[in-house]
């Protein structure tokens, strides 16, 4: 039987995939006690970046959420590849969500928003977190969007 939160990801059109490898020297999670910590997730679909480039040149704040949104799924397949299930989150505690961005653009506060309503969609009560959204200059393989995260899990 499907769980509760997988249903909610069907309903949403969302099919989780599966968690991606690293690629360069980290790990792609590490875990302390209940602590879950993922490394940064980028908008990959299907192998291929969703979207390139820096928020206030290339991309408008729409895409930027939407680039937000895939790294938050993405944060949601290391976290069941980590805890088994998505059922064994407990809480999302923080996200940090870096936005590559012009040095006028001050809208990160919106892409962020991205991620933080889809986990809460998701999660319910659990998906809701404290956060940080921060402007960066460039991000690897030239992504719009990064999100790293900490959980609770059982």
């Amino acid at each position: 039987m499907s769980s509760m939160i997988e249903k909610r990801l069907s309903e949403m059109g969302i099919v989780l995939p599966q968690a991606a490898a690293p690629v360069a020297s980290y790990l792609p999670f590490a875990r302390t006690g209940q602590l879950l910590l993922t490394a940064g997730q980028l908008p990959l679909k299907d192998g291929s970046m969703i979207a390139t480039g820096l928020l206030g040149r290339d991309l408008d704040t729409a895409a930027g959420l939407d680039a937000a949104k895939q790294c938050a799924v993405n944060v949601l397949a290391q976290a069941k590849a980590a805890a088994g299930s998505l059922e064994n989150i407990k809480s999302v505690v923080k996200i940090t969500v870096f936005v590559a961005s012009t040095p006028d653009f001050t809208e990160q506060h919106l892409v962020a928003n991205g991620a933080s309503d889809l986990l809460a969609a998701v999660l319910g009560e659990a998906g809701k977190h404290a956060r940080s959204a921060v402007g960066v200059a460039s991000l690897p393989l030239n992504a719009p969007v990064e999100i790293e995260a900490i959980l609770e899990i059982a």
